[in-house]
């Protein structure tokens, strides 16, 4: 089947390339003479008012998204209509708008005084030999330089993150904030919910500034080199298994400068009897 602006088209350019009559080029063609001179009488207007506010609204969203509200509005248009409609307006074309960061003020790394006050969290990157990419968050408590939790995943998202500090607070205690980066795994909407939910600030350091996170970054270095730089992982089970033992060596053994050389745990064993 013709599509009646194609059929017109193509009428249109025998009459003009082969100086010929509308009927001499219907009849060459096969097309009804009457569908050369038909006007259609739809007003879509209402529904392109309708889809364009939709979409400036909620750019993100798609056609199910869009219709499921109109009928909520208690208008009954046609499924097929408002779908043809949307089509014709090339909003089934995947628009991609760069999302503005609200301006993130430069803050100092302070120093906490005691467990549970401010948290560190940040994802790195790597490859296992088969070339598919893993990701990892790690999030670190910045008083003890304690490794609360080294998650590695093919993929991470906002959910993924909040499941990852739920599982932290069931464990030990909800911190007072959490430092990060501008990633879209800790901009996301359902992050943000969650903290505002649970009374946690998200504390967003300034674009292109790892070192206003100086805690995890240092603390990504050392897992890198140890366990990621070090070996080949044919599977993710292989730097999970790995990752969780260097966790445990990490907190019960790693000696820290900045806690007088003593590992995380010895440190907050120390500080529970001051």
């Amino acid at each position: 089947m013709v599509a009646s602006g194609d059929r017109n088209n193509i009428i249109a350019y025998l009459k003009e390339a082969h100086k010929v009559s509308v009927t001499k080029a219907c009849k060459a063609t096969g097309f009804n003479k009457s569908m050369f001179y038909y006007k259609s009488v739809k007003d879509d207007s209402l529904v392109i008012a309708k889809l364009t506010e939709l979409s400036e609204q909620k750019p993100n969203r798609g056609f199910p998204n869009y219709f499921n509200r109109i009928r909520n509005e208690g208008i009954v248009w046609n499924k097929k209509r408002v779908k043809r409609v949307y089509n014709k307006m090339n909003l089934n074309l995947r628009r991609k708008r760069k999302r503005r960061l609200p301006t993130r003020i430069k803050q100092p790394l302070f120093a906490p005084l005691e467990s549970n006050k401010s948290w560190s969290m940040d994802f790195m990157h790597d490859c296992l030999m088969s070339g598919r990419k893993v990701r990892v968050l790690n999030i670190i408590d910045d008083y003890n330089r304690q490794a609360l939790s080294i998650d590695v995943d093919y993929s991470h998202s906002g959910a993924s993150v909040k499941r990852a500090i739920q599982r932290i607070i069931d464990e030990q205690g909800k911190p007072d904030e959490i430092r990060c980066d501008n990633g879209p795994e800790f901009l996301s909407h359902e992050l943000a919910d969650y903290c505002k939910a649970t009374g946690i600030i998200l504390k967003y350091i300034q674009p292109g500034k790892p070192t206003q996170n100086a805690y995890i970054e240092r603390f990504n270095r050392s897992y890198r080199e140890d366990v990621l730089d070090a070996y080949l992982f044919e599977e993710i089970e292989q730097l999970r298994n790995l990752s969780w033992k260097w966790l445990l060596d990490y907190n019960q053994n790693h000696p820290h400068q900045s806690l007088k050389n003593m590992s995380p745990l010895n440190f907050i064993k120390q500080n529970q009897h001051i």
